[in-house]
């Protein structure tokens, strides 16, 4: 969707005030512009199975036209398996897809082409994909991946411009890039290190390597020697990608100067989460509207947490994306899609829960690849089809404003810093900080900018400046011990308010001090078992007057062994910082711990929080920037049992908010009194595994 001048906004406003919600936020809250949605972004992607017959096909567009409004969008893809297909077979498909893709449109459908694999994903069915003269994925060690070839080579390059014109010739509304678009793959991890990979790495670094030399500069010497090859890598990667989808936008908008692109992402450290600048590239010198699809794996309901965990995921993707791009499609799929695998009801609330993150609808990626009756999957396309207007509703009311709340610190540049002390930089994973903390009613924020809180983890501050990590520090910060000692070393122990003395590996148990952050909690204990569990608990020590103890340390005999295990302080810059040393991520869900949370990071936002869940309720809590003065918000009960009597604490002189279930029933809840700057509202009950929208206006 284009961007509006103010004026026009108003006067669209206007004009359509019955058919859409007004998005334009005040001057000084969230961010100018924010482009009016007045509906989800659906689609469903279909695989080669149901769409290469003209009866199957048929059967699919009838099943669709049954449960009316399920979806927006048909997105056909162009292959079954994993690597790149051979041009011959892709010719033939491109062809075929033509002809399906104008039966959709006609059938009313916007329909486009997901290209599967451009590079390709992984070693699957090579007999029968693409082989020749191309450049394998290698990896450090010099091991290729026979599925997946490296962006950068000549040929491979000649492969992606023939695919895309034959994609665009087919005429879709939109294309597709898939996310085989990265560096990590199967067998061989991450590259690409290919000859041709380190010839260009030479040219924009001045440095010559062999893989060894390359690989003993990324994990040995100084921290600033690794640091400054790894940057130098990270931009290398973000060069390689920037260059492939200026080739695919050329191609494209050559034959086709309208086609939107879209690009599947998930969390993409290594690639260095260059996504604002590969959305500009892909919209074209004209300002083509963008798509993205942000995604991460949650393929079935054996572990229901991890439906959240992906929506963290999704949530950081989007938090660097231009406000521009307003068609953000979360992933939603079910492989092996097995329908016993993942609820219909799961289904439904993971697009409300990735909506709630950011996202502006869903791709489904939900039906058989087999060649079988599809009455199986009838429940959940009735299931989504009942729930679209919910989804509709969360868009209209959360569209693209941005979140608020508390970050977990990370940069485009965090992956750098993986393994920075010893080990192997390649094999260091996900650079963030793994907590609870997120699981107890607090409010979830992903992007740097405006963080009331900052979650800081070891290491992530090696990536910024000297000025950076004060301004960071002149905020509020939670961190834990490890942190503080690396803080400590590198100057900045006057803004922390506390050292590190020593640590203990076992039997040790935190006890809550009588400070008033504590509350009725002071005197309580939590245990978690260092034999089983295990983390070292730190003994601190205040180095300022102005530093506060909140917990000691006892053992099982309830004798204190530490007077200081965490404690606030309020610095010169006034940053309010708190350092945990017991358990600093994990643990948190029993009753005191988690109250003693909420005054804690309420404490820290210097009561800027936007609002919390302040009940003892396992909830997942999003809340958007106020636009013009309305707050708008989601949140999941994240369990199993019913919760009752939900006290959600808002920072607004509003006194009442409109509640919506996902059977989008308004109920207008009044407040029972203003703690501060925050109302007080009770909500009677909510489901097991439900999402609640609330409007604040």
């Amino acid at each position: 969707m284009n961007r509006f001048s103010t004026t026009i906004v108003f006067v669209l406003i206007l004009f359509f005030s019955s058919l859409v919600l007004k998005a334009v936020p005040d001057k000084g809250t969230a961010e100018a512009n924010v482009p009016i949605i007045n509906k989800a972004n659906i689609s469903f992607r279909i695989g080669v199975p149901l769409w290469a017959s003209e009866k199957r096909c048929t059967e699919v567009f009838n099943l669709f036209d049954k449960y009316k409004g399920v979806t927006d969008e048909i997105t056909f893809f162009t292959s079954a398996t994993h690597p790149p297909l051979p041009i011959k077979v892709f010719k033939e498909r491109a062809s075929i897809l033509k002809i399906r893709i104008a039966k959709a449109k006609k059938r009313g459908y916007k329909a486009g082409i997901n290209i599967l694999s451009s590079i390709g994903h992984h070693n699957e069915n090579l007999d029968n994909s693409l082989n020749g003269d191309y450049v394998n994925m290698t990896n450090i060690d010099g091991q290729i991946c026979n599925g997946s070839f490296c962006p950068n080579g000549e040929h491979l390059r000649e492969y992606v411009q023939t695919i895309y014109q034959l994609s665009a010739e087919a005429n879709p509304d939109y294309i597709w890039i898939d996310d085989d678009v990265r560096f990590g793959h199967m067998p061989i991890g991450l590259g690409c290190f290919c000859d041709n990979c380190l010839q260009i790495f030479e040219k924009e670094s001045g440095v010559s390597y062999t893989r060894e030399k390359l690989k003993s500069a990324i994990n040995e010497g100084s921290v600033e020697d690794k640091l400054k090859v790894r940057l130098a890598w990270l931009q290398h990667n973000r060069n390689t990608i920037s260059n492939l989808f200026t080739l695919i936008e050329k191609t494209v908008h050559t034959i086709q100067p309208k086609m939107s692109l879209g690009f599947m992402t998930g969390d993409r450290f290594y690639e260095g989460y260059d996504f604002e600048n590969w959305a500009r590239i892909l919209a074209g010198p004209n300002h083509i509207p963008v798509m993205w699809r942000p995604g991460g794996g949650y393929y079935t309901d054996n572990l229901t947490a991890e439906l959240v965990g992906k929506s963290h995921d999704v949530g950081r993707q989007v938090s660097v994306l231009p406000k521009e791009v307003v068609s953000i499609e979360s992933e939603i799929e079910n492989f092996p899609y097995q329908r016993l695998k993942k609820a219909a009801n799961m289904v439904v609330l993971e697009a409300c829960s990735h909506i709630a993150a950011g996202c502006t609808g869903a791709a489904f990626n939900v039906l058989s690849f087999y060649d079988e009756p599809l009455d199986e999957y009838e429940p959940l396309l009735a299931k989504l089809q009942e729930a679209r207007p919910f989804f509709n509703l969360m868009v209209q009311k959360l569209g693209r404003t941005d979140l608020t709340g508390i970050e977990t610190f990370w940069n485009k540049n965090s992956f750098a810093t993986g393994n920075i002390d010893q080990g192997n930089w390649l094999s260091s994973g996900n650079p963030l900080v793994s907590h609870d903390l997120y699981n107890i009613g607090l409010p979830t924020f992903y992007s740097g900018k405006n963080a009331k809180v900052t979650i800081l983890g070891k290491d992530n501050i090696l990536t910024l400046s000297k000025d950076e990590v004060r301004q960071i520090l002149s905020g509020g910060v939670y961190m834990d011990a490890e942190a503080l000692a690396q803080l400590n070393r590198l100057g900045y122990g006057e803004l922390t308010g506390f050292e590190v003395v020593k640590s203990d590996k076992v039997d040790r148990i935190e006890h809550f001090t009588n400070h008033p952050l504590n509350g009725s909690f002071a005197g309580a204990s939590r245990d978690n078992r260092q034999s089983f569990w295990k983390s070292e608990a730190f003994t601190l020590k205040p180095n300022n007057t102005k530093a506060q103890i909140i917990s000691s340390l006892i053992d099982y005999s309830g004798d204190e062994v530490s007077p200081c295990t965490s404690g606030t302080f309020e610095n010169k810059l006034g940053g309010r910082i708190f350092i945990a040393g017991y358990y600093p991520w994990t643990f948190m869900e029993n009753k005191s711990k988690s109250t003693q949370m909420k005054s804690i990071f309420r404490w820290l936002s210097n009561q800027t929080l936007p609002g919390y869940i302040e009940s003892f309720h396992r909830i997942n809590l999003w809340i958007r920037e106020p636009n013009q003065g309305k707050i708008a918000l989601a949140f999941t009960n994240a369990s199993f049992d019913e919760a009752k009597n939900v006290i959600l604490k808002l920072r607004t002189a509003n006194k009442t908010i409109k509640l919506y279930d996902m059977q989008c029933k308004e109920t207008t809840i009044t407040s029972s009194g203003a703690d501060g700057v925050y109302q007080k509202f009770t909500i009677p009950e909510v489901g097991p595994w439900q999402i609640r929208l609330v409007s604040c206006e």
